[in-house]
C-alpha cells in the first residue's frame, strides 16, 4: 500500500493541517483512522482525516465508523488508539483528545476485527 497517513505526510505538514483545521473549527477534533496493517477482514475506508465534534463519545465514534464501513452488526469490530486497546466507550473526543493527540496534533486510531494484538 501507499503507507499510513504518518509516512506519506511529514510532520511540520501535519502539524500545520491540525493548526489550521483547530482554527478554523475549534469545536472539531482531528482523527485519523487507518485500517491496522495485519487485518484482512473489515473493507477499507475512503479516507483517513476525520473532524469528529468534541462532545460525542467514542462509541458514537465507533457507530459512525461501523457505518461508513457498511458492517454487519455481527461483524467484530474494534477501534484502537495508537494501536492499544480502547480507552473508555464512553470518554468523550474533547478527553480523549487532550489524553491521546499525538505530537502532531492528531489523535491516531486503527480500526481491527481482532480485540488485541500479541
Amino acid at each position: 500500500g501507499p503507507g499510513s497517513f504518518k509516512e506519506r505526510r511529514p510532520f511540520h505538514e501535519r502539524q500545520k493541517d491540525v493548526e489550521e483545521i483547530r482554527s478554523q473549527q475549534p469545536n472539531k477534533v482531528p482523527v485519523i483512522i487507518e485500517r491496522f496493517d495485519g487485518e484482512r477482514s473489515l473493507p477499507l475506508m475512503d479516507r483517513c482525516k476525520f473532524l469528529v465534534p468534541e462532545h460525542i463519545t467514542v462509541a458514537e465514534l465507533m457507530s459512525i465508523v461501523r457505518r461508513r464501513l457498511q458492517l454487519h452488526p455481527q461483524q467484530a469490530f474494534f477501534l484502537l488508539v495508537n494501536e492499544r486497546s480502547m480507552v473508555s466507550n464512553s470518554m468523550s473526543m474533547s478527553n480523549l483528545y487532550s489524553q491521546e493527540r499525538d505530537p502532531d496534533g492528531f489523535v491516531y486510531m486503527v480500526y481491527t476485527s481482532q480485540p488485541a494484538f500479541g
